[in-house]
């Protein structure tokens, strides 16, 4: 049987895919979230992070988004 890992956006490697959990944030940057695809219960895949703590470049459905580290640390996804 698979374990399974409740831990942060920001945690996960280059290919790894997740489901968003929970958004840890101000009402108002969770409606920007929502407006660029973050929603609880929604697939999202790492295609690649930037060196020296920089951005993550993900993938939800067939939307791409770069977002910070600083903000991915506020994203609880399940693996």
């Amino acid at each position: 049987m698979a374990t399974i890992q409740l831990q942060l956006l920001s945690s996960l490697a280059s290919g790894q895919t997740a489901v968003i959990q929970a958004l840890h944030a101000d009402t108002n940057f969770q409606f920007r979230l929502n407006a660029l695809g973050f929603r609880i219960g929604k697939p999202i895949k790492v295609v690649r992070t930037a060196p020296f703590n920089g951005p993550i470049h993900l993938k939800l459905g067939n939307t791409e988004v770069m977002l910070r580290q600083i903000d991915a640390n506020n994203i609880e996804v399940l693996m």
